[in-house]
């Protein structure tokens, strides 16, 4: 065991009160245990809303005085954006929060019953274990000018891909009704895109003097006029 996840075990005291959340996407449970493992507090449910967040919080804040605890943490696992907003209510309440490995609750629960079929209950009361035994990261949360990058980063990824999966859907088709265009156009430019705007297919090209192909293509919005 590392210096690390004995630092992490070490803030867990007998005063701690430890609370372990699976989240979902309408309705999230969350149990407590104190730091030998030991059920506090029976897995309860509570929606993924304001007043569900505020259910949360008078739970804890009783079973913090009703226990006799001085410390709180709370763990979930990242599962996909729905814990964003407890994390928030969470931050502006001052309760700190860690993040569990989805790995760790599937083998942990393997150990116990043999079973990695999911149980939101049962999974809360993993969750908190492994928050105990050290077993959590600290999450880093990005914030001003860093978010804003990320949300661009992330954006600017999605529509690449976006644009790269219409890119083929439009070679596989060329390649079966005007092979020979890929011949003249080598990328898609503004040039490709307007042939294929204004003559898709090869009917709407045989006949047609490369004249009038031009004027075609010069209808199409922002073309500069093109030379033959």
């Amino acid at each position: 065991m590392n210096s690390k996840t004995n630092e992490k075990i070490n803030q867990v005291s007998e005063k701690t009160l430890v609370i372990g959340i699976d989240i979902a996407k309408r309705t999230h449970f969350a149990c407590a245990v104190d730091d030998r493992g030991r059920v506090l507090q029976k897995s309860f449910s509570f929606t993924q809303s304001r007043h569900g967040f505020e259910v949360l919080y008078t739970r804890i804040i009783a079973l913090k005085e009703e226990h006799l605890k001085q410390d709180i943490i709370v763990g979930f696992e990242p599962t996909g954006h729905y814990w964003m907003n407890l994390a928030a209510f969470l931050t502006d309440h001052g309760i700190p929060y860690v993040m569990v490995n989805p790995m760790h609750v599937n083998r942990s629960k393997e150990l116990d019953d043999n079973l990695q079929t999911k149980n939101d209950k049962k999974d809360a009361v993993v969750i908190a274990r492994l928050m105990r035994d050290g077993r959590f990261n600290y999450p880093r949360i990005l914030e001003g000018i860093e978010a804003e990058l990320r949300n661009g980063a992330t954006l600017r990824s999605k529509i690449q891909e976006d644009i790269n999966a219409l890119q083929n859907r439009i070679i596989r088709w060329l390649d079966r009704f005007l092979p020979e265009f890929t011949m003249v156009f080598k990328s898609f430019g503004k040039m490709a895109y307007a042939a294929l705007e204004k003559t898709p297919l090869p009917v709407d090209i045989v006949g047609k003097a490369p004249e009038e192909l031009l004027f075609l293509y010069r209808q199409v919005e922002g073309m500069k006029s093109p030379q033959l």
